[in-house]
């Protein structure tokens, strides 16, 4: 069974940082895309950074210069490492990922999500 598990969420104070993994695992061929999302309290789940196979990445406004996506291809994982953190970083953050399983299939998964909390 293909899944996608994230872990380093929890609670910083403004100004930290912190570092989301990624891990996916199951019988995959091919990983494409992969990518971070987040959801707050009362607002639309949006894309905070993704990064392609080949190593390009593409980040929301708010976040450029702050966090970095990287992927780590033997390992299956990807990171995003999140500096300069604010209250309005709040969210719960969730990992995604096109890959390519058996018979072929190109899908796209999402994993659980992982709080992180910026106190001010």
């Amino acid at each position: 069974q293909v899944q996608l598990v994230e872990s380093g969420g929890g609670l910083v104070q403004a100004g930290g940082s912190l570092r989301l993994s990624c891990a996916a695992s199951g019988i995959i061929f091919r990983i494409d895309t992969m990518g971070w999302y987040r959801q707050a309290p009362g607002k639309q789940r949006e894309l905070v950074a993704d990064i392609s196979s080949g190593g390009s990445t593409n980040y929301v406004d708010s976040v450029k210069g702050r966090f970095t996506v990287s992927r780590d291809n033997a390992k299956s994982t990807v990171y995003l490492d999140m500096n300069s953190l604010e209250p309005e970083d709040t969210a719960v953050y969730y990992c995604n990922a096109d890959l390519v399983t058996t018979y072929n299939r190109r899908s796209n998964y999402w994993g659980k999500g992982t709080l992180v909390t910026v106190s001010s």
